[in-house]
């Protein structure tokens, strides 16, 4: 009896131990993502509107003008509180030597809003003011890669939910009526906020694709359950546009290799560290932009597309 007692609680050890392990290499990674990369963010005032009053006031405006007021929003710091908290999200390279080489990423755990935690509305936008804001607050926008590793390691999944496509998926009304939806979807998985979620919208995101084509958006993922994206890397819309199933998740631009502080902007160009990051090879930091110039110019021409 003596022997199947003894293999049985060295099991148990094992487990423990490699349980606590995993516990401690998550919290020496969430200890990367600190406060302190969040200081390009200003404080929420008391008097911000909700997502409620925000709405009901963007509902009455034309695209271009509520895209201004979700910019003048969040550039106040009127977003709620569990986007003020970063998750970490690991993605491995190899050096050119074959070892490997880990890269730790710093990301909001939801889409950008506009509100309170209790009452708040993810906002779509275009890729100018996402990009002048990630830039403001001292973020990026991730690469199709580190989307795909933002849904693999989220602590919860949402299943997509498209809605009937037409003009109206450009309206606040669809806004609403899709973040209604993900509330409903978190609140029956008893989703935390301050959790890492993904899945529930595409990504805006950056490719060398912005350089090919200047004056449109680059979109991806849109992750279903069996972790396959519903949107592939796409250049089809005009920089400007958003709807409903658009999403702006931003990436601090520190990041950590090996535990050590690197600038994300000079491990994209970096061809040894860039493989971890990215498929499309190395981005040039003028990637992001001459995407935000090709947005300026489309703000001036209101070119179709």
């Amino acid at each position: 009896m003596n022997r199947p007692v003894k293999g049985w609680l060295t099991a148990a050890l094992f487990a423990v131990l490699m349980a606590f392990g995993h516990s401690v290499q998550a919290a020496s990674q969430t200890e990367l993502c600190t406060t302190d990369l969040l200081r390009g963010i200003p404080a929420r005032s008391q008097e911000a509107l909700s997502g409620s009053a925000f709405a009901k006031v963007a509902d009455g405006l034309e695209e271009r003008e509520r895209e201004a007021l979700i910019r003048a929003e969040l550039r106040a710091g009127n977003l709620p509180a569990h986007l003020r908290r970063l998750a970490p999200v690991v993605l491995t390279g190899e050096r050119e030597d074959g070892s490997s080489v880990q890269v730790t990423v710093c990301v909001t755990p939801d889409y950008l809003a506009v509100g309170g935690d209790g009452d708040y509305l993810r906002v779509p936008m275009g890729l100018g003011s996402a990009m002048t804001l990630a830039y403001h607050f001292g973020f990026l926008l991730p690469t199709p890669k580190m989307v795909d590793a933002i849904y693999q390691q989220a602590s919860a999944h949402l299943k997509p939910h498209p809605m009937k496509p037409g003009p109206q998926m450009v309206t606040t009304a669809y806004f609403v009526r899709h973040n209604h939806t993900i509330e409903e979807q978190m609140q029956q998985a008893g989703v935390a906020e301050a959790g890492l979620i993904a899945g529930h919208k595409k990504d805006l995101v950056l490719s060398n694709r912005l350089e090919k084509k200047p004056g449109r958006v680059a979109i991806y993922g849109w992750h279903q359950p069996n972790g396959e994206p519903i949107q592939p890397l796409s250049t089809i819309h005009r920089a400007g546009y958003s709807d409903y199933s658009h999403g702006v998740r931003l990436v601090s631009q520190i990041a950590w290799v090996d535990g050590e502080r690197v600038y994300l902007l000079d491990a994209l160009e970096n061809p040894r560290l860039a493989a971890a990051l990215t498929h499309e090879g190395t981005i040039s930091r003028l990637v992001g932009l001459r995407g935000l110039l090709a947005a300026t110019e489309r703000e001036r021409s209101h070119a179709g597309g």
